[in-house]
Parts: C-alpha cells; sequence; structure tokens
C-alpha cells in the first residue's frame, strides 16, 4: 500500500518515521507548519505541500491535536476530502470527541472511504520506540488491512468494535487517569496538612497499595516544583468535556468523574492551563496553606 501521513508533531513524527522504518512502501508526509515540513525534508523524508498529493494514497494516517483540527483537515478550507475517492482508507490516531467520530464516519461513507478510529496512547517516549497501544473502531475487514502498519509503531494492537469504539476504549484509559490525578492533588496536601512528611508520603505510596501511573509519574516533580514538560492541562482537558456530552446524550451519571472534573476546572480557572496536569496539587495546597514539596512546609 502507499501511505499518507499528517501531522508530524512529537507523537505523529514519531510515528511516521517508525512507518517508513520498518516498512517497503512509500510514505508521503504533511503537516500545516512550513518549519515541522522543512524539518522533515532535511531529514530525508517525502513531504508533500498540499493535500492534493494524498489523491492516489491508499491509506492516509491522521495525528493531529484535537477535534476541531481533523475535522478541519478533512472537510475545511481546502480540505482532504475533496481529493479522496472510494476505495481508500483514513486512520485516525488522534484522541477526538466520540460524537465527532460517529459523524466524520458517516461524511466518509458517503464517498466510499473507509474510517477507522484509532487513538494511541504511551507518551513520546513510547512513540520513538513504537511501542505505543493501539485501539481501534470500525470494520474490522478494514483493520484487518491496516495491522500490519500498525505493528510498526504499536506493540498493544486492540480491535475493540464498531466505529467510536477505538476512541471510547482511549476516553475510559484517560479518565481514569484524571481521576487518579484529582485524588492524588487532593489528598497529598491533605497529608501535608496533617502533619506528614511530603517526601516519607510518596515514598511509602509509590511502593504501597495507594500507587499508580500517575503518582509515580507526578509525585517526584511535584516535590522538585516541576510542573512543566508535560501534556498542558488546557489540552488534556478534552478527554472530560468528551465524557461530560457522552453522560449528558446517555442519561448517565459519573459522580466520581463530576468532582474530578470540579478540581479540573478550578485549576484551569486559576490559570494553570498551560502546565501539566500535576499543577492541581496547588488547587488544594492554596486552600490548605500547604506545599507538597521536599522540605517544603
Amino acid at each position: 500500500m502507499n501511505i499518507g501521513f499528517i501531522g508530524l508533531g512529537t507523537m505523529g513524527g514519531s510515528t511516521a518515521k517508525n512507518i517508513v522504518k520498518k516498512g517497503p512502501e512509500k510514505v508521503i508526509m504533511f503537516d500545516t507548519s512550513q518549519v515541522c515540513r522543512e524539518r522533515f525534508k532535511a531529514e530525508g523524508y517525502t513531504v508533500v505541500e498540499s493535500y492534493k498529493d494524498f489523491a492516489e494514497v491508499e491509506v492516509i494516517f491522521l495525528c493531529v491535536p484535537n477535534t476541531e483540527i481533523v475535522k478541519d483537515i478533512l472537510f475545511g478550507e481546502n480540505n482532504l476530502k475533496s481529493v479522496l475517492h472510494a476505495g481508500q482508507i483514513i486512520v485516525d490516531l488522534s484522541t477526538i470527541k466520540y460524537n465527532a467520530t460517529l459523524e466524520i464516519k458517516d461524511k466518509l461513507s458517503s464517498i466510499g472511504v473507509d474510517f477507522l478510529d484509532s487513538p494511541i496512547s504511551g507518551m513520546a517516549a513510547r512513540a520513538v520506540t513504537g511501542e505505543l497501544a493501539v485501539m481501534v473502531g470500525g470494520s474490522e475487514e478494514i483493520f484487518a488491512k491496516v495491522k500490519p502498519i500498525l505493528e510498526r509503531f504499536g506493540t498493544n494492537i486492540q480491535y475493540m468494535g464498531g466505529t467510536g469504539s477505538g476512541q471510547l476504549t482511549k476516553l475510559i484509559n484517560q479518565l481514569l487517569f484524571d481521576i487518579n490525578l484529582a485524588g492524588m492533588a487532593e489528598i497529598m496536601p491533605f497529608a501535608v496538612k496533617m502533619g506528614l512528611d511530603p517526601e516519607k508520603v510518596t515514598s511509602i505510596v509509590n511502593t504501597g497499595t495507594g500507587r499508580s501511573f500517575a503518582t509515580e509519574q507526578f509525585l517526584p516533580k511535584i516535590l522538585k516544583g516541576i510542573f512543566a514538560g508535560g501534556y498542558p492541562m488546557a489540552k488534556a482537558y478534552k478527554d472530560l468535556v468528551s465524557a461530560a456530552e457522552i453522560m449528558a446524550s446517555n442519561n448517565l451519571t459519573l459522580p466520581v468523574l463530576s468532582a474530578a472534573m470540579g478540581t479540573y476546572q478550578m485549576a484551569l480557572l486559576k490559570g494553570y492551563g498551560d502546565a501539566d496536569k500535576g499543577i492541581m496539587i496547588k488547587v488544594f495546597e492554596e486552600l490548605f496553606g500547604v506545599e507538597f514539596r521536599a522540605g517544603g512546609k
């Protein structure tokens, strides 16, 4: 198959490189950023200048930050849809809203283009090594066709069911992570308020039953007062918005998730949107008048 790849950012760029490195096909790449395009050209990759070049590509991967960008690429001005034809396959590796995924599938189906929602998970380091998790929704027959390509950048590839199932699976994973983080942000300042030492509490939690990826990833950084370098809170909040839409449209109540969402919202209202999710701890540090820091009060 000839392959196209759109979106050469932190996750997409590494993923595209692994597709090229581990296969014989021609792979063309595109990003809306000219600086990004020039960088990949300088590294020897085949980079095109417009969506028109994707007209004869059999499989096109998208890996971009959010729902709005996916929609703009597919249906906006000078859009990709205008050059697509029946028989092509779009594989969306982005993390976008569930309801939007269903709409995109319907629009592409109207012109005979197959669509898989295939969000990736594993953070930047695993994108570089090609060890991502890939959750796929859509036609199982189409999944079987593209699975050999997915295996070039993923080590845990799961077909989850019909359209939207990939995005739902990614969302479930993210929501559990978000709830863990919100709980950590609340309980750790509580521990300090009651007189416990932050470093000793971290040692016990991260070797005990209270540990999670959230505590292991963020508590050591928080102890040092580091709240940069991770995925910005304002961008991560899209998962909670997506969950709220699903809750409302299906008349579901998720009280623990709703409480966690409140913590995110308080942090965003305080202007912490550009920092990573660990910044949420400051909401309760300020409320309790303490700091969860090594050697802190």
